[in-house]
């Protein structure tokens, strides 16, 4: 296998799994949780929009996210029927998405009192079921904007770029499709470099330096210029005027280029640390099970909505809590995998994936 980043060759493991990406996947999952760390506990109030730690990591951890997701996809875009590939992604997604969502409502129900109304009940109900998880939604709604482009095969580069056009420029602010449309480009941009492997890795090893420090650069101007209105979540991905063209256009871009850059430094520390422990641990452990990583610290967060607490905590308090939330929350995950991986229906329900078993009793003899 070739990364279309690096060009290096890389083996794939007894159970084709890339290592250097499940390594990178690993350092995502835990910015999430360190962004969200940052959002509830270190930041009283909103005073995290102006963390520069948090700008950081909100510039490319969820673009570069959906790029991997994206390039990972490209066989069950490509080879899979529509019926069949929909099918599968719902099974890895969606099932368990809803029985995480069905765990966290039923904890608020039993431990939170309700006053409101039944209309109140279901609208905070949908709320939960489509803002705590959007990325899943997001995902497996990119996988099929995708996947119904692919029926244009001869044309597919140029349906691709146009679907991407019309997403983005769709006018749609409400709920989680600011978004789906912020992260559909990047979905495409990885499944077009799955496509072109090889051709992307010759134009790496011929102009690496010069991509690199280009890229770079750009990402430093970003960073200068990104204001709390260049976050999808404040711009909603909608251009009125000129002023929320730049900041669209500045969020894409900024994403773009810090996703790149980003991708080339996970995947170089990959490639000098990988017999350290913890980088194996990142790679080994936390890169495979980043659904249930994210899906249980979704459910933490919009739990921690409904609590009071840390006002009077000092930055010290802030820092520990965050700390010992965020390590409690990677060992639950964790636990969680290495307990049911192994049984049947649980493994498929809790975390989106047949038992082993299954899984290498399925494979083809080599």
């Amino acid at each position: 296998m070739i990364h279309p980043v690096t060009g290096n060759v890389v083996p794939e493991t007894a159970h084709d799994r890339d290592l250097s990406l499940d390594f990178t996947k690993g350092v995502l999952i835990n910015l999430v949780i360190v962004g969200h760390l940052i959002q509830y506990i270190l930041y009283p109030n909103e005073g995290f929009w102006d963390s520069a730690c948090f700008k950081w990591i909100y510039m490319f951890h969820m673009p570069l996210f959906m790029a991997i997701s994206g390039y990972l996809s490209c066989r069950a875009l490509l080879r899979k029927s529509f019926t069949q590939a929909i099918r599968d992604r719902a099974m890895q997604l969606l099932v368990p998405m809803l029985f995480w969502c069905s765990l966290l409502e039923s904890l608020k129900f039993a431990v939170f009192p309700r006053s409101a109304g039944a209309q109140d009940h279901v609208l905070q109900f949908l709320n939960d079921f489509a803002g705590t998880f959007w990325f899943v939604w997001a995902a497996f709604i990119c996988f099929i904007l995708a996947k119904t482009v692919s029926i244009f095969d001869q044309w597919l580069s140029w349906a691709l770029f146009v679907s991407v056009i019309l997403v983005v420029l769709a006018p749609l602010t409400f709920s989680i499709f600011p978004l789906i449309k912020y992260m559909y480009p990047f979905f495409c941009l990885g499944f077009s470099f799955a496509q072109s492997t090889e051709q992307w890795a010759s134009i790496m090893r011929s102009h690496r330096a010069f991509l690199i420090m280009s890229a770079s650069i750009a990402a430093m101007m970003c960073f200068l210029a990104w204001r709390n209105d260049t976050y999808v979540y404040n711009n909603l991905a909608l251009v009125q005027d000129w002023q929320s063209a730049k900041n669209v256009l500045l969020m894409f871009l900024g994403s773009a280029v810090a996703s790149a850059v980003m991708i080339e430094v996970l995947l170089r520390c990959w490639n000098i640390g990988r017999s350290n422990r913890v980088v194996r641990f990142i790679a080994e452990k936390l890169g495979p099970s980043t659904l249930v990583l994210y899906l249980i610290q979704g459910a933490v967060f919009r739990l921690m909505d409904s609590i009071q607490y840390g006002e009077l905590w000092d930055p010290t308090m802030r820092l520990a809590a965050a700390a010992f939330l965020g390590t409690m929350i990677v060992a639950v995950a964790l636990a969680v995998r290495w307990t049911v991986r192994d049984i049947p229906y649980l493994s498929q329900l809790m975390l989106g994936v047949q038992p082993r078993s299954l899984r290498l009793s399925s494979q083809p003899c080599r």
